[in-house]
């Protein structure tokens, strides 16, 4: 396993041209649907938005080998998808790494890995749901940049997990056993930074940087995706703690709606999870799972 040294643009050149793992049922899924005659862009999309190491590789890819002539980015897998055609798709996704064997043997690192992509599904789902509760231009857009949130994270469990996972492991007592700290001591920088570097690299769509960076909090799309990035991370079986209920109203004053009403739409996404059970790790009782419905 990759033990890297630690310095921003180091780990920002590292990580910016290894390959990126995916989860062994996202293949899974895509073989399945490439045996489907009546599969659509959109069922494409469906599968691999459950997948947050899928969905860059695949936006990453389209702006690698966007024709020169065209200016404007593809900010959604269901755009990315067309503009790349159905079969093209399957030849170029099929076979892909997967964090199964990356991190095989690699005591609670895919746990690790498990943890981050169900908070950013779940983060995911919200997101999108706010949009169209909002009547957004297009919620795919905010729900990318809600399942990309945590993106460095996911690659440093991926790439650097035998690090992290002793930081993560430490005593509660030691400073360093924030899970935010710890992984800033393992990368050296703020992961905010780490991300914002590789997005840099790979080249990903100008609305998402924006979408993901604090700095255009009084954005309402920025916005969107940072209440859903904090009802994930607080989340717990029966939404009783006040920093949820905290959560609940301000995102009810942002809706228009009441707390009660926004507590009621976090527990339908959480309830959705049980079209999941058959990805690994996904499901269990986390409400991060996802259904299959759009």
């Amino acid at each position: 396993m990759t033990q890297p040294q630690a310095g921003g643009s180091t780990w920002v050149q590292m990580l910016a041209g290894m390959e990126l793992p995916v989860l062994a049922h996202s293949m899974l899924e895509l073989g399945k649907l490439g045996l489907d005659a009546d599969e659509s862009p959109q069922t494409i999309a469906d599968v691999v938005l459950h997948d947050p190491l899928l969905t860059v590789n695949v936006l990453r890819y389209v702006q690698e080998h966007r024709g020169r002539r065209r200016s404007t980015d593809i900010t959604t897998v269901t755009h990315a998808v067309m503009m790349l055609g159905i079969s093209p798709f399957h030849e170029k996704f099929q076979g892909l790494a997967t964090v199964e064997d990356t991190l095989a043997g690699c005591a609670g690192a895919l746990d690790g890995l498990y943890a981050v992509i169900k908070r950013s599904r779940f983060a995911a789902l919200c997101a999108r749901d706010w949009a169209r509760l909002r009547k957004d231009v297009d919620p795919e857009e905010v729900m990318v940049a809600a399942l990309l949130h945590d993106l460095a994270e996911m690659l440093l469990w991926c790439h650097a997990s035998m690090q992290i996972a002793p930081v993560e492991c430490m005593p509660a007592d030691n400073p360093a056993s924030c899970p935010d700290l710890a992984r800033q001591t393992v990368s050296g920088f703020p992961l905010p930074d780490l991300q914002s570097g590789l997005i840099k690299a790979w080249q990903l769509p100008v609305l998402l940087r924006m979408l993901l960076d604090p700095q255009h909090a009084g954005n309402s799309r920025v916005l969107n995706v940072r209440h859903a990035v904090a009802v994930a991370s607080h989340y717990a079986p029966g939404l009783d703690t006040a920093v949820l209920n905290s959560d609940f109203s301000r995102i009810g004053a942002w809706l228009g709606i009441g707390p009660d009403e926004v507590r009621q739409h976090v527990l339908n996404v959480a309830a959705s999870a049980g079209d999941m059970q058959s990805w690994r790790g996904l499901a269990e009782s986390s409400p991060t799972a996802d259904e299959s419905k759009t």
